[in-house]
């Protein structure tokens, strides 16, 4: 017996959407992983992307726990010495809600190509509308 190996012409990708209104940060960042690496799924192989589309809309409207708000911080570093760079979350929500979801799903993927590969079809918008309509997403409660 041999095992299975599915071919990118057995791969059926799908579209959903997700709406982050009133829900908690990491516990949807989970689920969006879990889609897009397609572990959901009973051809999954951690060697290949088998996942499928995540189209996220109100990524304005998300929330966190705690004191989290004030106090998570994204950190980067230029590689200068006083390089460091940080960003509170309350101060990321309002400039760029996308990306802080983006930074939080990519988190959880792999660290390597097939990660960025990945991350290439999540779909973050601030907003209620988006331009993937014509892929006829289905809608995903989490």
């Amino acid at each position: 017996m041999s095992t299975y190996m599915p071919s990118p012409e057995d791969i059926d990708r799908k579209w959903y959407v997700v709406d982050l209104a009133g829900k908690t940060l990491g516990r949807v960042s989970t689920e969006i992983a879990t889609i897009l690496r397609g572990k959901h799924k009973p051809i999954y192989t951690p060697n290949m992307d088998t996942g499928d589309f995540v189209v996220v809309i109100n990524a304005d409207k998300v929330h966190l726990t705690g004191n989290k708000l004030e106090q998570k911080l994204y950190r980067k570093h230029s590689g200068y010495p006083g390089g460091l760079k940080e960003t509170a979350y309350d101060e990321l929500l309002n400039d760029k809600p996308e990306e802080a979801i983006r930074k939080a799903v990519k988190g959880m993927l792999p660290s390597n190509k097939l990660g960025r590969k990945m991350l290439k079809k999540l779909k973050v918008y601030a907003g209620t509308e988006h331009p993937h309509q014509a892929q006829q997403p289905k809608e995903l409660e989490l």
